[in-house]
Protein backbone atom coordinates (compact mmCIF):
# COMPACT_ATOMS: atom_id res chain seq x y z
CA UNK A 1 0.00 0.00 0.00
CA UNK A 2 1.33 3.58 -1.23
CA UNK A 3 2.21 5.46 1.88
CA UNK A 4 -0.40 9.05 1.72
CA UNK A 5 2.16 12.41 0.67
CA UNK A 6 2.92 14.60 3.44
CA UNK A 7 2.20 17.97 2.60
CA UNK A 8 5.27 20.50 2.46
CA UNK A 9 3.56 22.38 5.48
CA UNK A 10 2.95 19.16 7.69
CA UNK A 11 6.66 18.87 7.23
CA UNK A 12 7.83 21.77 8.09
CA UNK A 13 5.32 21.64 11.23
CA UNK A 14 6.76 18.51 12.58
CA UNK A 15 10.39 20.07 12.50
CA UNK A 16 9.71 23.25 13.90
CA UNK A 17 7.95 21.11 16.66
CA UNK A 18 11.05 19.39 17.17
CA UNK A 19 13.12 22.22 16.79
CA UNK A 20 11.33 23.99 19.71
CA UNK A 21 10.23 20.57 21.62
CA UNK A 22 11.89 21.96 24.66
CA UNK A 23 10.89 25.48 24.31
CA UNK A 24 9.64 27.16 27.74
CA UNK A 25 10.09 30.87 27.30
CA UNK A 26 7.51 33.23 26.27
CA UNK A 27 5.02 32.30 23.55
CA UNK A 28 5.84 33.50 20.06
CA UNK A 29 4.37 32.79 16.56
CA UNK A 30 5.95 32.15 12.95
CA UNK A 31 5.55 33.64 9.56
CA UNK A 32 7.66 32.28 7.11
CA UNK A 33 7.57 34.40 3.37
CA UNK A 34 5.26 32.36 1.66
CA UNK A 35 2.42 32.86 4.46
CA UNK A 36 2.66 29.92 6.30
CA UNK A 37 2.40 29.92 9.90
CA UNK A 38 2.99 28.17 13.15
CA UNK A 39 2.73 28.65 17.00
CA UNK A 40 4.36 27.85 19.93
CA UNK A 41 1.50 27.09 22.23
CA UNK A 42 -1.66 26.74 20.82
CA UNK A 43 -3.51 27.52 24.26
CA UNK A 44 -1.31 30.77 24.67
CA UNK A 45 -1.82 33.95 22.90
CA UNK A 46 1.98 35.28 20.83
CA UNK A 47 3.76 37.75 22.73
CA UNK A 48 5.64 38.50 19.44
CA UNK A 49 6.24 37.01 15.85
CA UNK A 50 9.02 36.34 14.38
CA UNK A 51 8.09 36.91 10.51
CA UNK A 52 10.84 35.64 7.72
CA UNK A 53 10.72 37.97 4.85
CA UNK A 54 12.73 35.30 2.81
CA UNK A 55 14.12 31.71 2.46
CA UNK A 56 17.43 33.53 2.99
CA UNK A 57 16.55 34.85 6.17
CA UNK A 58 15.98 31.66 8.00
CA UNK A 59 19.54 30.81 6.97
CA UNK A 60 21.06 33.20 9.47
CA UNK A 61 18.76 31.84 12.47
CA UNK A 62 19.94 28.29 11.04
CA UNK A 63 22.76 27.79 9.79
CA UNK A 64 25.17 29.55 12.43
CA UNK A 65 23.10 31.48 14.37
CA UNK A 66 24.99 34.50 16.61
CA UNK A 67 24.43 37.66 17.55
CA UNK A 68 26.07 38.74 14.80
CA UNK A 69 23.91 36.84 11.76
CA UNK A 70 20.91 37.86 13.59
CA UNK A 71 21.25 41.30 14.17
CA UNK A 72 22.30 41.86 10.61
CA UNK A 73 19.13 40.00 9.60
CA UNK A 74 17.17 42.08 11.68
CA UNK A 75 19.10 44.94 10.57
CA UNK A 76 18.86 44.40 6.73
CA UNK A 77 14.63 43.96 7.23
CA UNK A 78 15.19 40.45 6.92
CA UNK A 79 13.73 39.15 9.74
CA UNK A 80 10.82 41.27 11.64
CA UNK A 81 9.98 41.07 15.01
CA UNK A 82 6.09 42.39 15.64
CA UNK A 83 5.64 42.48 19.38
CA UNK A 84 7.70 42.29 22.28
CA UNK A 85 11.50 42.47 20.37
CA UNK A 86 12.65 42.14 24.09
CA UNK A 87 10.97 38.81 24.80
CA UNK A 88 12.02 37.79 21.38
CA UNK A 89 15.77 37.41 22.94
CA UNK A 90 15.01 34.67 24.81
CA UNK A 91 14.01 32.51 21.61
CA UNK A 92 17.41 33.68 20.30
CA UNK A 93 19.02 32.36 23.54
CA UNK A 94 17.14 28.75 23.10
CA UNK A 95 18.09 28.69 19.30
CA UNK A 96 21.72 29.32 20.39
CA UNK A 97 21.84 26.23 22.20
CA UNK A 98 20.39 23.48 19.63
CA UNK A 99 22.43 20.66 18.07
CA UNK A 100 23.71 21.93 14.58
CA UNK A 101 22.59 18.44 13.07
CA UNK A 102 19.02 19.40 14.39
CA UNK A 103 18.93 23.09 12.83
CA UNK A 104 20.47 21.82 9.38
CA UNK A 105 17.63 19.04 8.66
CA UNK A 106 14.99 21.94 9.60
CA UNK A 107 16.96 24.08 7.14
CA UNK A 108 16.72 21.48 4.38
CA UNK A 109 12.99 21.15 5.11
CA UNK A 110 11.87 24.44 5.18
CA UNK A 111 14.25 25.39 2.13
CA UNK A 112 16.72 28.09 3.44
CA UNK A 113 20.13 29.38 1.52
CA UNK A 114 22.79 29.96 2.64
CA UNK A 115 24.42 33.67 3.62
CA UNK A 116 27.78 35.03 3.40
CA UNK A 117 28.45 37.59 5.86
CA UNK A 118 31.19 40.56 5.33
CA UNK A 119 34.27 40.32 7.41
CA UNK A 120 34.29 43.86 9.39
CA UNK A 121 37.60 45.56 9.07
CA UNK A 122 38.96 48.19 10.96
CA UNK A 123 41.78 50.15 10.69
CA UNK A 124 44.26 51.00 13.42
CA UNK A 125 45.97 49.10 16.54
CA UNK A 126 42.79 48.05 18.80
CA UNK A 127 42.46 50.72 21.56
CA UNK A 128 44.87 53.12 20.15
CA UNK A 129 43.98 56.95 20.28
CA UNK A 130 43.29 56.94 16.40
CA UNK A 131 41.05 53.96 16.45
CA UNK A 132 39.52 54.58 20.07
CA UNK A 133 38.42 57.82 18.48
CA UNK A 134 36.92 56.39 15.19
CA UNK A 135 34.82 53.79 17.46
CA UNK A 136 33.51 56.46 19.94
CA UNK A 137 32.63 58.61 16.42
CA UNK A 138 30.93 56.02 14.94
CA UNK A 139 28.54 55.58 17.98
CA UNK A 140 28.05 58.48 19.62
CA UNK A 141 28.31 61.18 17.05
CA UNK A 142 24.72 60.49 15.37
CA UNK A 143 22.53 63.70 15.59
CA UNK A 144 21.50 64.95 18.88
CA UNK A 145 18.15 65.48 17.88
CA UNK A 146 17.63 61.66 17.10
CA UNK A 147 18.80 61.02 20.82
CA UNK A 148 16.64 63.33 22.10
CA UNK A 149 13.25 61.92 21.89
CA UNK A 150 13.93 58.75 23.63
CA UNK A 151 16.54 59.77 26.27
CA UNK A 152 14.26 62.72 27.36
CA UNK A 153 15.56 66.33 27.99
CA UNK A 154 18.50 65.51 30.45
CA UNK A 155 20.54 63.78 27.54
CA UNK A 156 21.55 61.43 29.73
CA UNK A 157 22.90 57.74 28.32
CA UNK A 158 23.57 56.04 30.71
CA UNK A 159 21.46 53.45 33.66
CA UNK A 160 18.97 56.01 35.53
CA UNK A 161 17.92 55.56 39.13
CA UNK A 162 14.93 54.71 40.03
CA UNK A 163 13.60 55.85 43.86
CA UNK A 164 9.87 54.88 43.20
CA UNK A 165 9.09 52.10 40.96
CA UNK A 166 6.60 54.67 39.09
CA UNK A 167 9.59 57.12 38.94
CA UNK A 168 10.08 58.71 34.85
CA UNK A 169 12.37 58.22 32.85
CA UNK A 170 12.99 62.06 33.62
CA UNK A 171 12.79 61.51 37.84
CA UNK A 172 15.15 58.66 37.35
CA UNK A 173 18.09 60.24 35.56
CA UNK A 174 17.71 63.23 37.49
CA UNK A 175 18.17 61.01 40.52
CA UNK A 176 20.96 59.28 39.40
CA UNK A 177 22.81 62.23 38.28
CA UNK A 178 22.07 63.60 42.19
CA UNK A 179 22.69 60.01 43.95
CA UNK A 180 26.37 60.18 42.14
CA UNK A 181 27.29 63.34 43.13
CA UNK A 182 26.07 62.67 47.23
CA UNK A 183 28.27 59.69 46.84
CA UNK A 184 31.54 61.81 45.74
CA UNK A 185 30.14 63.85 48.43
CA UNK A 186 30.66 67.07 46.24
CA UNK A 187 31.19 70.54 47.86
CA UNK A 188 30.82 74.02 46.48
CA UNK A 189 34.15 74.87 44.69
CA UNK A 190 35.83 71.55 44.55
CA UNK A 191 37.26 70.44 41.43
CA UNK A 192 35.30 68.07 39.69
CA UNK A 193 35.75 65.63 36.73
CA UNK A 194 33.54 63.73 34.27
CA UNK A 195 36.07 61.41 32.41
CA UNK A 196 33.51 60.34 29.04
CA UNK A 197 30.97 63.26 29.98
CA UNK A 198 28.57 62.50 26.90
CA UNK A 199 26.30 65.37 26.29
CA UNK A 200 27.20 67.20 29.57
CA UNK A 201 24.26 66.55 32.12
CA UNK A 202 26.57 65.38 34.55
CA UNK A 203 28.94 68.28 35.03
CA UNK A 204 25.63 70.41 34.42
CA UNK A 205 24.43 69.22 37.54
CA UNK A 206 27.73 69.46 39.23
CA UNK A 207 28.21 73.00 38.72
CA UNK A 208 24.21 74.27 38.92
CA UNK A 209 23.24 71.98 41.79
CA UNK A 210 26.18 71.58 44.26
CA UNK A 211 28.29 74.75 42.63
CA UNK A 212 31.45 72.75 42.11
CA UNK A 213 34.28 73.26 39.27
CA UNK A 214 33.03 71.08 36.86
CA UNK A 215 34.84 69.83 33.66
CA UNK A 216 34.31 67.06 31.37
CA UNK A 217 36.36 65.27 28.68
CA UNK A 218 34.81 63.48 25.44
CA UNK A 219 36.08 62.10 22.37
CA UNK A 220 32.94 62.90 20.56
CA UNK A 221 32.92 65.72 18.32
CA UNK A 222 29.06 66.22 18.74
CA UNK A 223 28.92 65.47 22.33
CA UNK A 224 31.45 68.10 23.02
CA UNK A 225 30.09 70.68 20.72
CA UNK A 226 25.89 69.81 22.22
CA UNK A 227 27.67 70.13 25.59
CA UNK A 228 29.30 73.53 24.97
CA UNK A 229 25.79 74.71 23.84
CA UNK A 230 24.10 73.42 27.12
CA UNK A 231 26.58 75.13 29.15
CA UNK A 232 25.95 78.83 27.64
CA UNK A 233 22.90 78.57 27.36
CA UNK A 234 22.78 77.57 31.34
CA UNK A 235 25.55 80.44 31.90
CA UNK A 236 27.42 77.89 33.50
CA UNK A 237 30.56 78.96 31.63
CA UNK A 238 32.64 79.91 34.81
CA UNK A 239 32.65 76.53 36.32
CA UNK A 240 31.50 74.44 33.53
CA UNK A 241 33.70 73.36 30.62
CA UNK A 242 34.33 70.32 28.17
CA UNK A 243 37.16 69.07 25.99
CA UNK A 244 37.50 66.89 23.42
CA UNK A 245 40.26 64.72 24.82
CA UNK A 246 41.24 61.46 25.27
CA UNK A 247 41.31 60.07 28.87
CA UNK A 248 45.19 58.89 28.52
CA UNK A 249 46.48 62.19 27.94
CA UNK A 250 45.44 63.25 31.53
CA UNK A 251 48.46 61.50 32.33
CA UNK A 252 50.53 64.86 32.06
CA UNK A 253 47.70 66.31 33.40
CA UNK A 254 49.54 69.38 36.06
CA UNK A 255 46.47 70.01 38.28
CA UNK A 256 44.75 67.42 40.56
CA UNK A 257 40.68 66.79 41.28
CA UNK A 258 39.08 66.87 44.48
CA UNK A 259 36.38 64.30 42.81
CA UNK A 260 36.26 62.25 39.67
CA UNK A 261 33.23 60.42 37.93
CA UNK A 262 33.24 58.19 34.93
CA UNK A 263 29.68 56.96 33.65
CA UNK A 264 29.17 54.30 30.99
CA UNK A 265 32.72 55.11 29.72
CA UNK A 266 34.81 52.04 30.92
CA UNK A 267 33.55 50.13 28.59
CA UNK A 268 35.38 51.46 25.80
CA UNK A 269 38.68 51.21 27.76
CA UNK A 270 39.51 47.53 27.09
CA UNK A 271 40.67 44.77 29.03
CA UNK A 272 44.48 45.08 29.10
CA UNK A 273 44.32 49.28 29.59
CA UNK A 274 42.18 48.86 32.50
CA UNK A 275 45.13 49.16 34.55
CA UNK A 276 46.41 51.85 33.20
CA UNK A 277 42.93 53.73 33.38
CA UNK A 278 42.87 53.35 36.79
CA UNK A 279 46.17 54.73 37.45
CA UNK A 280 45.49 57.71 35.46
CA UNK A 281 42.57 58.23 37.41
CA UNK A 282 44.14 57.94 40.58
CA UNK A 283 47.67 60.13 39.46
CA UNK A 284 45.38 63.65 38.97
CA UNK A 285 43.22 62.94 41.86
CA UNK A 286 44.05 64.80 45.13
CA UNK A 287 44.76 62.52 47.69
CA UNK A 288 41.99 62.03 49.97
CA UNK A 289 39.71 62.44 46.49
CA UNK A 290 37.37 59.84 45.61
CA UNK A 291 36.58 58.48 42.01
CA UNK A 292 33.14 56.95 41.38
CA UNK A 293 33.17 54.62 38.46
CA UNK A 294 29.97 53.31 37.14
CA UNK A 295 30.33 50.75 33.89
CA UNK A 296 28.64 47.66 32.73
CA UNK A 297 30.40 44.42 33.76
CA UNK A 298 29.40 40.96 32.50
CA UNK A 299 29.06 37.99 34.59
CA UNK A 300 31.87 35.84 35.29
CA UNK A 301 29.95 32.53 34.17
CA UNK A 302 29.17 34.70 30.80
CA UNK A 303 31.47 33.73 28.23
CA UNK A 304 32.45 36.47 25.37
CA UNK A 305 30.68 35.83 22.43
CA UNK A 306 32.34 35.73 19.26
CA UNK A 307 31.02 37.65 15.74
CA UNK A 308 29.14 39.93 18.72
CA UNK A 309 26.17 41.70 16.59
CA UNK A 310 27.02 45.01 19.41
CA UNK A 311 30.81 45.02 18.02
CA UNK A 312 30.04 45.28 14.96
CA UNK A 313 27.11 47.15 14.80
CA UNK A 314 27.00 49.38 18.11
CA UNK A 315 30.37 49.74 20.18
CA UNK A 316 33.51 48.60 17.67
CA UNK A 317 36.48 47.38 20.29
CA UNK A 318 33.94 47.73 23.58
CA UNK A 319 34.71 45.09 26.10
CA UNK A 320 33.13 43.93 29.47
CA UNK A 321 34.71 42.28 32.04
CA UNK A 322 33.91 40.27 35.36
CA UNK A 323 33.32 43.08 38.60
CA UNK A 324 36.31 41.26 40.16
CA UNK A 325 39.06 42.11 37.40
CA UNK A 326 37.88 45.91 37.61
CA UNK A 327 38.27 46.06 41.26
CA UNK A 328 41.56 43.80 41.32
CA UNK A 329 42.83 46.72 38.55
CA UNK A 330 41.75 49.83 40.50
CA UNK A 331 43.46 48.08 44.11
CA UNK A 332 47.09 47.60 42.53
CA UNK A 333 46.78 51.31 40.74
CA UNK A 334 46.54 52.40 44.90
CA UNK A 335 42.88 52.92 45.13
CA UNK A 336 40.68 51.69 48.20
CA UNK A 337 37.48 50.03 47.54
CA UNK A 338 34.70 51.75 49.79
CA UNK A 339 31.73 50.69 48.08
CA UNK A 340 30.56 48.70 45.36
CA UNK A 341 26.16 49.09 43.96
CA UNK A 342 25.10 46.86 41.54
CA UNK A 343 22.05 48.31 39.87
CA UNK A 344 21.68 45.44 37.24
CA UNK A 345 17.66 45.99 37.74
CA UNK A 346 17.50 49.45 37.25
CA UNK A 347 19.40 49.42 34.05
CA UNK A 348 16.97 46.64 32.89
CA UNK A 349 14.26 49.28 33.52
CA UNK A 350 15.93 52.07 31.99
CA UNK A 351 16.48 50.07 28.56
CA UNK A 352 12.72 49.02 28.15
CA UNK A 353 11.86 53.18 28.85
CA UNK A 354 14.64 53.99 25.90
CA UNK A 355 13.23 50.69 23.51
CA UNK A 356 9.77 52.07 24.40
CA UNK A 357 10.33 55.86 23.60
CA UNK A 358 12.45 54.77 20.71
CA UNK A 359 9.28 52.61 18.79
CA UNK A 360 7.20 55.62 19.65
CA UNK A 361 9.09 58.25 17.98
CA UNK A 362 10.11 55.82 14.81
CA UNK A 363 9.43 58.34 12.42
CA UNK A 364 11.30 61.42 14.28
CA UNK A 365 14.19 59.18 14.53
CA UNK A 366 13.87 58.76 10.33
CA UNK A 367 14.32 62.12 9.65
CA UNK A 368 17.98 62.46 11.25
CA UNK A 369 19.67 59.13 10.93
CA UNK A 370 18.78 55.64 8.20
CA UNK A 371 16.34 53.15 8.65
CA UNK A 372 18.95 50.97 9.79
CA UNK A 373 20.36 52.98 12.18
CA UNK A 374 17.55 53.44 13.77
CA UNK A 375 16.91 49.34 13.33
CA UNK A 376 20.33 48.62 15.06
CA UNK A 377 19.36 50.83 17.71
CA UNK A 378 15.95 49.16 18.67
CA UNK A 379 17.81 45.91 18.52
CA UNK A 380 20.80 46.47 20.54
CA UNK A 381 18.66 48.30 23.34
CA UNK A 382 16.57 45.46 23.22
CA UNK A 383 19.12 43.01 23.52
CA UNK A 384 20.75 44.80 26.21
CA UNK A 385 17.50 45.03 28.41
CA UNK A 386 16.89 41.04 27.96
CA UNK A 387 20.88 40.43 29.08
CA UNK A 388 20.53 42.74 32.17
CA UNK A 389 16.84 40.80 33.11
CA UNK A 390 19.33 37.30 33.03
CA UNK A 391 22.08 38.59 34.88
CA UNK A 392 24.43 38.37 32.24
CA UNK A 393 25.12 41.75 32.42
CA UNK A 394 25.14 44.24 35.31
CA UNK A 395 25.74 47.51 35.62
CA UNK A 396 27.95 48.90 38.56
CA UNK A 397 28.78 52.30 40.92
CA UNK A 398 31.87 51.76 42.37
CA UNK A 399 33.38 54.51 45.13
CA UNK A 400 37.14 54.37 45.30
CA UNK A 401 39.29 56.52 47.40
CA UNK A 402 42.88 57.29 47.08
CA UNK A 403 44.05 57.57 50.42
CA UNK A 404 46.13 60.27 52.59
CA UNK A 405 48.47 58.26 54.18
CA UNK A 406 45.75 56.10 55.15
CA UNK A 407 43.22 59.12 55.95
CA UNK A 408 40.15 59.43 53.69
CA UNK A 409 37.85 61.98 55.19
CA UNK A 410 34.83 59.44 54.76
CA UNK A 411 32.08 59.27 57.10
CA UNK A 412 31.14 56.38 58.93
CA UNK A 413 28.35 55.37 57.26
CA UNK A 414 26.56 56.03 53.96
CA UNK A 415 23.05 57.70 55.23
CA UNK A 416 24.01 61.03 54.00
CA UNK A 417 23.46 59.47 50.56
CA UNK A 418 19.91 58.40 51.59
CA UNK A 419 18.83 61.26 53.58
CA UNK A 420 16.34 63.00 50.73
CA UNK A 421 15.43 59.72 49.13
CA UNK A 422 13.68 58.83 52.73
CA UNK A 423 11.68 62.24 53.03
CA UNK A 424 10.55 62.16 49.18
CA UNK A 425 10.14 58.08 48.83
CA UNK A 426 9.03 56.64 52.50
CA UNK A 427 12.12 54.40 52.29
CA UNK A 428 15.47 54.33 51.75
CA UNK A 429 15.69 53.10 47.73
Amino acid sequence: MRKAKISVDTKRKIMVDRLFSSYSGPAFAIRTWDGWTWRSFDNQVPVFTVELKSPHALSHILVNPNEWSLGEAFVDGKLEVEGDLIAAFHLAEYIFQQPLALRYSLMQKLGATYFHIREFIRGGKSHSPSRDGMAISYHYDQPPEFYLPWLGASLVYSCAYFIRDGDSLEEAQRNKLDYICRKLRLEPGERFLDIGCGWGSLILHAAHEYQATASGITLSQRQATAAVGRINRAHLQQNCNVELRDYRTLANCPEFFDKIASVGMFEHVGRNLLPRYFQIAHSILKPGGVFLNHGIARSCKQKSRKLSFIDRYVFPDGELVPISEALEAAEEAGFEVRDVENLREHYAKTLRLWVRGLEEHKESALRYVPRSTYRIWRLYMAGSAAAFERGDLSIYQTLLCRPDQGKTNMPLTRADWYTDQVSEAGAIA
